[in-house]
């Protein structure tokens, strides 16, 4: 596969957001909060979701361009 399209999708953007909430939990001491938690496993799930569809999309042009 060649380098295809993001397609628009904030993709980079969201895995730069959860390295930036990951860093800053590393760079401290104390307890991690159920709240910081759930705002990684949030931006998580919408890098996987992003995925997800560009994949598919990806897929539609790859039998596109093969027809």
């Amino acid at each position: 596969m060649g380098n295809l399209p993001d397609h628009g999708l904030p993709l980079v953007q969201l895995k730069e957001q959860r390295r930036d909430l990951v860093v800053a939990l590393q760079n401290r001491c104390g307890p991690i909060s159920g709240w910081e938690l759930m705002q990684i496993a949030a931006v998580q799930q919408a890098i996987s979701a992003f995925e997800e569809v560009i994949a598919d999309l990806d897929a539609e042009a790859e039998m596109e361009a093969a027809a």
